[in-house]
């Protein structure tokens, strides 16, 4: 695993610690297989939450049931 990778996966596990433990799982997994995916989510859930006005857990819940 490259430095970006492994510093993409801590600050992924930071942000979804207070989400439930099967949806952090299933993003971790995402994440594993395709890291640049991650860097997509993000700036989506961004504009979640900067344009459509919802909570973090929200939209990354949103986002995350996109790429199931």
């Amino acid at each position: 695993m490259g430095v970006k990778n492994f510093l993409i996966k801590k600050a992924a596990e930071r942000q979804l610690k207070n989400m439930p433990k099967d949806q952090q799982e299933m993003i971790m997994k995402l994440l594993e297989n395709n890291p640049d995916l991650f860097v997509k989510m993000s700036k989506e859930m961004e504009h979640k939450m900067k344009k459509e006005g919802k909570d973090q857990m929200l939209a990354m819940m949103e986002v995350s049931k996109k790429y199931q």
